[in-house]
């Protein structure tokens, strides 16, 4: 806040206004800083803050970096925003796209958002007719060894991948991320992501990013399965991804 702005406010909450300071210098600055960096961006003591960063890392907004090198954003107001309202304005516009497309693939298909390191599932339509195979919702996994997962993390703002990369590179070995980091790469560079599933045989998941206004709302996912009445898999992809478009105009985002 500034001090042509300070007349103007009706109320003082000087509190959460430090905190919140620190959350916006964390987030425009996007690189790690100390406690000394943060205070004299701030125009602030070291004394005066430290409670303030202290209750924020506890609850898990900010954290150091591994290398502890400084304190970085985490991606919980992300998944807030993702588990909150703007998953209620994402599922609005989904359910229809995504019924409709179940008629098209003949297939069940799920919508997954990025929780903390995890991804979650929060819609499913069912295949139509007797049989099928679907993903219950509430279904989690983590985000590093999902195909959904894979599309939310590989379709972000590289700025959000930086932040995300510092807390789920830790997690894994350093060849699982490298595999990790291809995948997505070819991802990008296809608008899909086509893999055999590491759960359940012969069933191929087919992924495709849904786009809000600041990135990846969603990823719109069929876990495929062949029979004799099944659409070609490219045929269901590009369903898929014209599903995912449709969604991601409603929301106000578009293929970055």
């Amino acid at each position: 806040m500034t001090e042509s702005e300070e007349p103007s406010a009706k109320y003082r909450a000087p509190a959460l206004e430090k905190g919140l300071d620190v959350l916006e210098l964390l987030a425009a600055r996007g690189e790690p800083m100390g406690m000394v960096q943060i205070a004299a961006a701030l125009n602030r003591s070291v004394s005066e803050l430290f409670r303030m960063v202290q209750v924020l890392e506890q609850r898990g907004y900010v954290a150091n970096t591994p290398a502890g090198d400084g304190l970085v954003l985490t991606n919980r107001l992300f998944s807030l925003g993702m588990t909150r309202a703007p998953a209620k304005s994402v599922l609005e516009a989904a359910l229809p796209v995504m019924r409709r497309l179940s008629e098209v693939i003949g297939q069940s298909c799920h919508l997954a958002v990025a929780s903390a390191a995890e991804m979650v599932v929060v819609a499913r339509i069912e295949a139509p007719g007797n049989q099928g195979f679907s993903v219950r919702v509430g279904y989690h996994r983590a985000l590093v060894e999902a195909t959904s997962g894979l599309v939310l993390y590989a379709f972000q703002p590289e700025t959000v991948r930086e932040e995300w990369r510092a807390r789920l590179e830790p997690t894994v070995s350093r060849s699982a991320w490298a595999k990790f980091e291809a995948k997505a790469e070819k991802a990008r560079a296809e608008r899909h992501v086509q893999a055999s599933s590491d759960v359940t045989r012969l069933v191929v998941d087919l992924s495709a990013p849904i786009f809000g206004p600041e990135g990846v709302a969603a990823a719109l996912t069929s876990p495929y399965v062949e029979t004799p009445t099944a659409i070609s898999v490219a045929d269901t992809v590009a369903a898929i991804q014209a599903a995912a478009d449709e969604i991601s105009v409603e929301l106000g985002g578009q293929f970055q």
